[in-house]
């Protein structure tokens, strides 16, 4: 008598986790002539179970973050400001100009890193208001439109009238720029097609992709690419702060994580999906 699990992959290369439940089967003499096993799929409960720990673990990784940025904040004020008034004390011509340039480069380049942590965070404060999210995808699109190669491919597909969201606009603009360029970056060299689809949806108590979420009405927000997709441990980590496949030189990692916090803290809930 016992019990063990294990995991398999089905033909729709979906990953099952089972467990088996095993009685032994006697005779009248009390012989074991076989076994009794009993199969139930348990892959519900253990994605429940990886949620609630991813939860915890971003979690407890933004209030960290969110403590180290506000003094990192406090360091950097002083640093930027007294280069300020060095660099203005200073001749026009004097060679200490440039290398006190490259200081404030660098203190304003560590303030906007510090703002994308403060985002992922959600230690700052968002200015939610009633919001139709069409002009800000719109606008969102227009500016990557002038960025994005002429290789990859823009479309949006978007209701003419979906509902209103209690949001802080500038926020949302930032998860659409974050989600579109990190799209657009994985077919920045083949090429491909980037799509963008709003819609309205009501989630219900049987939705499993969605339980974090209370039941009642929500925009969902698709951003899609034809890029290389990712593989299973990527996936597992691609909203951690500072977790990216790509070069120092290409981005810091924080795109998908501040899009995580953000979209959280407006109660709402992010999914990623890939085939590599």
């Amino acid at each position: 008598r016992g019990h063990y699990e294990r995991s398999l992959i089905n033909t729709r290369e979906q990953k099952l986790y089972l467990r088996y439940h095993l009685t032994p089967v006697c005779d009248l003499d009390n012989r074991v002539t076989g076994v009794q096993a009993i199969v139930e799929d348990i892959s519900e409960r253990k994605r429940l179970e990886r949620q609630i720990r991813q939860s915890q673990k971003m979690e407890a990784i933004g209030t960290l973050a969110g403590g180290i940025a506000h003094d990192f904040n406090n360091l950097l004020t002083p640093i930027i400001g007294y280069a300020q008034m060095s660099r203005e004390e200073l001749p026009g011509e004097s060679p200490v100009q440039e290398n006190l340039d490259e200081i404030i480069k660098s203190g304003n380049r560590a303030k906007e890193l510090v703002k994308q942590i403060l985002a992922f965070s959600r230690y700052h404060e968002h200015q939610p208001r009633p919001l139709k999210i069409q002009p800000i995808v719109k606008e969102a699109l227009k500016l990557l439109r002038a960025s994005v190669p002429a290789h990859i491919e823009i479309r949006r597909k978007m209701k003419h009238k979906t509902g209103t969201v209690m949001a802080d606009s500038t926020q949302i603009f930032q998860v659409v720029m974050n989600l579109c360029t990190n799209a657009y970056q994985a077919m920045k060299e083949k090429g491909g097609i980037l799509e963008v689809t709003l819609s309205d949806v009501h989630i219900g108590n049987e939705d499993p992709g969605f339980s974090s979420l209370k039941p009642g009405p929500y925009l969902l927000l698709t951003v899609s690419d034809t890029g290389h997709g990712m593989s299973r441990g990527v996936m597992e980590r691609i909203f951690d702060p500072f977790f990216t496949t790509r070069g120092s030189a290409e981005g810091t990692g924080m795109g998908l994580s501040v899009a995580h916090g953000i979209v959280k803290s407006h109660g709402g809930d992010i999914k990623a999906y890939s085939e590599p």
